[in-house]
């Protein structure tokens, strides 16, 4: 229960950032250019609403006041009723009355144009700030893909389709891979990977549904990795007093080799090879560096019932590959910002494609899906991380040319400056009736999804 608490306050604090952040980027712009903006608030308020808040100004048409804030009790998003527009709020009795100066419809094309972009606008470039911030606070350290020695570790899928264990990637698609995290969706949404093979390169192709694979992959109990981990020894950091290895004179610093003859060259071999041991004894060879020089060992080490040893292991690649660590100043963090966010951007963009197939609409989720990549215990970096995330996500969804979106609204607006004709309020009000019924039951498809997976 706490987990589940945890994470939905994670969903709801990112989600709320990001509706005031989008909204506010449309309040700005209409008050730019005049428009009153009669409602702002955060969540829908069908009925009723949780608070609300207007501000009293003395100054006719200022540039707070003449708004009505609030928060709503139903939290599926946000909106900003600017007056003389056909929006969520489907007030049309405005409409039906001669056009005032400081409504929407009154406005240049352009004027109106900004107003609805400016909500993606101010999503994107809250991603950058997030990123930027990030980055600014931590730096960043990583092993580069072509410093990890002994190459990867794959995952029964990829090893299906051509990967072997070792192998080190260095492209995807021609283009050279550096950063782990930017290399994990390079190579799934890659036609080729090319990786280095026992001094060779060797070319993978990469299936057209290979994402799928890997995420169904990873959402069962026997998963140990997704798609690819670094391959690294198995170097003792710490014993448990009173345990196995403690027992059987195992130190810190101890790299284990084999398990009763059995090579163990990488961490997950050793974790293998282990199991299946309960309450055993077996005879483990390692390496221990005494007095500058390498020797090797073997040692009868007793298991637990969970064929455990007792000790703790390094995870940091770091710890034995080249590492590149790099620290930026507030300067250099915005061009770096804004790398991360067109990376996602564009990352997302070519995702969507996979939505239109098969495989791609079964694994749409709603609120529980969202829900669940927010860490079960709170970490701050993380939670910045997913929100910036779910930021480039929310600007490329609401660009989407779908009538009740900001990017229907764009499209009439692209139509009118083209054509010189503005569509008629009659249509903009069924364009938005129509479009706010298929998002209505694309919600409620993607959280039955959310439900189906719970009872399976």
């Amino acid at each position: 229960m706490e987990t589940f608490l945890i994470k939905a306050a994670q969903l709801i604090l990112a989600f709320a950032i990001l509706v005031i952040i989008h909204e506010f980027g449309h309040f700005l712009f209409a008050r730019i250019f005049g428009i009153k903006v009669e409602k702002f608030y955060i969540f829908f308020d069908p009925w009723k609403s949780l608070f609300k808040w207007k501000p009293k100004s003395k100054k006719k048409n200022s540039f707070w006041g003449d708004t009505e804030y609030g928060i709503g009790w139903l939290p599926l998003g946000g909106y900003c009723k600017i007056a003389g527009m056909v929006d969520e709020s489907m007030d049309t009795e405005q409409l039906k009355k001669e056009p005032q100066p400081w409504e929407f419809r009154s406005k240049p094309a352009w004027q109106r144009l900004l107003v609805m972009i400016a909500g993606v606008l101010f999503n994107f470039l809250l991603a950058i700030i997030i990123y930027a911030g990030i980055v600014y606070a931590t730096g960043e350290k990583y092993v580069p893909m072509n410093e990890a020695r002994m190459g990867m570790e794959f995952s029964g899928e990829a090893r299906k389709i051509g990967f072997h264990n070792g192998d080190i990637p260095v492209k995807a698609d021609g283009e050279a891979l550096d950063r782990p995290a930017d290399a994990f969706m390079k190579m799934m949404q890659a036609k080729k990977v090319t990786v280095l093979r026992d001094g060779k390169e060797v070319d993978i192709n990469i299936p057209e549904k290979f994402i799928f694979n890997i995420e169904q992959e990873a959402k069962s109990d026997t998963a140990s990795i997704a798609f690819f981990a670094y391959r690294f020894p198995a170097r003792v950091t710490q014993l448990m007093p009173g345990e196995g290895a403690a027992k059987a004179g195992i130190k810190e610093g101890d790299t284990f080799i084999a398990i009763d003859s059995v090579a163990t060259p990488s961490i997950l071999d050793f974790q293998k090879n282990l199991a299946g041991h309960d309450d055993q004894t077996v005879n483990v060879t390692f390496t221990r560096m005494t007095e500058n020089r390498l020797d090797t060992l073997t040692l009868p080490v007793k298991l637990s019932s969970s064929s455990k040893m007792g000790i703790g292991l390094e995870i940091d690649p770091s710890a034995f590959f080249n590492s590149k660590e790099i620290n930026y100043s507030l300067l250099q963090s915005v061009p770096r910002g804004i790398e991360m966010g067109t990376d996602k951007l564009t990352a997302y963009a070519k995702s969507m494609k996979m939505v239109f197939t098969k495989e791609g609409a079964n694994s749409i989720g709603g609120f529980g899906s969202l829900g669940a990549i927010f860490p079960e215990k709170w970490n701050w970096i993380a939670f910045w991380n997913i929100a910036a995330f779910l930021s480039v996500a929310l600007a490329f969804m609401n660009i989407l040319p779908i009538p009740a979106l900001d990017g229907g609204h764009v499209l009439f607006l692209l139509y009118e400056v083209v054509t010189g004709r503005k569509p008629s309020d009659k249509f903009l009000e069924y364009a938005q009736m129509t479009g706010m019924v298929l998002l209505i039951l694309l919600l409620l498809y993607a959280n039955g999804m959310d439900i189906v997976r719970l009872f399976k």
